[in-house]
């Protein structure tokens, strides 16, 4: 990540414009978020320290976690919501946003306002935003994922666990999952219909086609697979939720078969420059027999960092009715699923990056604690952005550092010559003893 060069002061000084869009928006001269040192020696804390994953480099280690927004189109594509939504955070600094569960079949949308890109027109539509992000310099990834026995709901703004007729645009008949068990016995969600091995080996294809679509057509800078909260694949991974006595059910390798497949499937089908991600439930949180545990996961882990994922994405939960409320698990004074990032961390060491997800907006110099301290190598927020686009800029503010803001948001806050030019050059000493 190497700022532009050409930044002798004039007073009749051209601002070029960025190269991603065919619109006027200034080029970005350095990448927002990137750590600037404010005197000689001064080191970025770590949460501020650059972050390499395959071809792409962090500026820093504070990332946007994804977010259904429930506002798709009839057809389930983006629209000029998505780009004022993502727009404003590509503009403050995180070092990756991902965008929300994108579905990668035609019934796997986990609700009818959900996204999805089993087609060209739909990764077409995404590229608007994609290249927007890409005009700020700013790193944008995109999850995909397939409901499972949750698909066909109704937004979470709606109705928590209701599922969405066709009145609505639902597809209840058509919900589908590894075994005929519904998510909630007497609840609101129907009775999937199981499915078929073709049938398997038919979505196994839908998630490679997706992450081509994503990264060649839309232009997406990395992948992420979810197979957390109770959605298809984390059915799969569960014997609470896989009864199938196949080859995809019974044992441990017999219902990890599924993922596996799907992350040799995408990771033919990308290049091997693009990091792929993947979101899991480390823990089941309930006592149920058969329940997903962390021992599963770490064992997990160690298999997909072989198989070629790059990041280990930390979340819990969502896949059994009983589980235990959040409040009743983890350590009270810790991050709810850092106690799982952590010993995943510590199995997989060197060879995969670790994010962790929960909590993390209040403290920044508790968050960046325990990235020194190995925990975890990336911080992923959710609310804590929905509620404050600025976060990365708050955070670098609590921690009494600078970082570099985007220049048509930065010249209000620092005088231009300082924000522009003496800037660069600092960033670019940094950049060259990194």
């Amino acid at each position: 990540m190497t700022a532009s060069t050409s930044t002798t002061p004039s007073s009749n000084y051209r601002v070029n414009a960025a190269p991603a869009v065919d619109y006027y928006t200034p080029e970005q001269l350095v990448v927002p978020g990137t750590f600037i040192p404010q005197k000689d020696g001064e080191v970025a804390p770590k949460i501020f320290q650059p972050l390499k994953i395959r071809g792409i480099t962090l500026p820093n280690r504070i990332g946007v976690s994804p977010m259904c927004q429930y506002s798709a189109n009839a057809e389930f594509e983006p629209t000029p919501y998505h780009l004022i939504h993502y727009g404003q955070l590509a503009l403050r600094g995180p070092g990756i946003t991902i965008v929300e569960a994108t579905s990668v079949s035609k019934y796997g949308g986990l609700s009818p306002q959900d996204l999805a890109i089993y087609t060209d027109a739909q990764a077409k539509a995404f590229k608007p935003l994609v290249d927007f992000a890409h005009a700020q310099r700013h790193l944008i990834a995109i999850q995909i994922g397939h409901g499972g026995r949750k698909a066909s709901g109704q937004p979470l703004y709606v109705h928590l666990e209701q599922v969405a007729d066709e009145s609505v645009g639902g597809w209840p008949d058509k919900i589908v999952a590894p075994s005929a068990l519904p998510f909630r016995p007497h609840g609101n969600l129907p009775i999937p219909r199981a499915l078929t091995i073709p049938e398997i080996k038919q979505i196994i294809e839908d998630f490679g086609d997706a992450a081509k679509r994503a990264v060649e057509i839309s232009g997406f800078d990395a992948i992420e697979i979810h197979g957390a909260h109770g959605y298809l694949i984390s059915e799969f991974l569960s014997s609470t939720s896989n009864k199938r006595t196949d080859e995809y059910g019974g044992s441990f390798e017999n219902r990890i078969k599924f993922l596996l497949e799907v992350i040799d499937n995408i990771r033919s089908k990308i290049s091997e420059s693009v990091p792929l991600f993947l979101r899991f439930s480390a823990n089941e949180n309930t006592d149920a027999e058969g329940a997903w545990t962390i021992d599963d996961s770490i064992k997990l882990a160690k298999i997909v960092v072989e198989k070629g994922v790059d990041l280990l994405d930390i979340s819990s939960g969502g896949n059994h009715h009983k589980q235990a409320a959040r409040s009743s698990f983890g350590k009270s004074d810790v991050p709810i699923h850092e106690p799982y990032s952590r010993a995943i961390k510590a199995a997989v060491g060197d060879k995969a990056i670790v994010s962790c997800v929960g909590g993390l907006h209040a403290d920044p110099a508790r968050v960046n604690e325990f990235i020194e301290n190995g925990s975890f190598d990336v911080a992923l927020v959710g609310k804590g952005f929905l509620k404050n686009p600025g976060l990365v800029w708050e955070f670098a503010d609590k921690l009494d550092v600078r970082v570099a803001q985007a220049r048509q948001y930065e010249w209000g806050f620092y005088p231009a010559r300082e924000g522009i030019y003496e800037l660069i050059k600092r960033t670019e000493e940094f950049e060259d003893k990194d």
